[in-house]
C-alpha cells in the first residue's frame, strides 16, 4: 500500500525535472543563434516543436509555459538577454508573438498524431512551425507598423532554415515520439 502513495510523487517529480531540463534545453537553443534585425535566427523553433514531440502537448506546454514565465520575470533565457534588456520590456519587443507562437506550435505537434507516413508528418510539422510565424509577424507588424517590410525582417529570412530543421524533425519523429514512454 505504502508503494502506491508514492508513484504519484515519483511521477510528479519526474513531470517537474523533465519539464525544468526542456525550459533548459529551450534556454541553450535561444543563445545558438544568427543575429537578424529585429528577430534573431534561432534553433528555439526546432526545439519546440522537438518538445512537443517528445514531451506530447501537456507537459509541452508546461515546459514552454515556464521559459515564458522564467523570461518574463526577468530571468536571461530569451535570444538577446540579457544584453538587450530582460524581463517583460524584453518580452514585449519585437520578438513576443514568436515567443506566444510557442504555446501553439507544441500543442499542435504534441497533440497532432504523427505515427502517419512521413510526407503527411512533414505537413503537420509545417502547420506546428508557421503558428510561430503567423503569431510573430502579426505582433511585429503591429509594433513597427505594416507599413514596414514586415515579412523581409520576421519570416523571409528564416524560411531555409525552418525548411531544414523540420525535414531534420519529420526524420526523428519516430523515435522522438518512442521517448514518450519514458516520461
Amino acid at each position: 500500500m505504502e508503494y502506491v502513495k508514492v508513484l504519484p510523487n515519483q511521477k510528479i517529480i519526474k513531470y517537474l525535472l523533465t519539464i525544468f531540463l526542456g525550459s533548459l534545453l529551450l534556454t541553450i537553443s535561444s543563445k545558438i543563434r544568427i543575429p537578424f534585425y529585429p528577430v534573431p535566427m534561432t534553433m528555439q523553433t526546432f526545439v519546440v516543436v522537438l518538445l512537443g514531440i517528445t514531451f506530447g502537448w501537456k507537459i509541452g506546454l508546461a515546459t514552454i509555459s515556464l521559459y515564458l514565465f522564467e523570461g518574463i520575470i526577468g530571468l536571461p533565457v530569451f535570444a538577446g538577454t540579457p544584453e538587450k534588456g530582460v524581463g517583460l520590456a524584453y518580452f514585449m519587443g519585437p520578438t513576443m508573438g514568436y515567443l506566444i507562437g510557442f504555446l501553439f506550435a507544441t500543442f499542435i505537434a504534441g497533440y497532432l498524431n504523427l505515427n502517419k507516413n512521413m510526407f503527411i508528418v512533414f505537413l503537420k510539422l509545417i502547420l506546428s512551425v508557421s503558428t510561430i510565424y503567423i503569431f510573430g509577424i502579426l505582433w511585429l507588424g503591429n509594433l513597427i507598423g505594416w507599413d514596414k517590410p514586415v515579412l523581409e525582417l520576421g519570416l523571409i529570412p528564416f524560411l531555409l532554415a525552418e525548411l531544414f530543421k523540420i525535414s531534420l524533425l519529420t526524420i526523428l519523429t519516430k523515435k522522438l515520439i518512442k521517448l514518450r514512454k519514458f516520461i
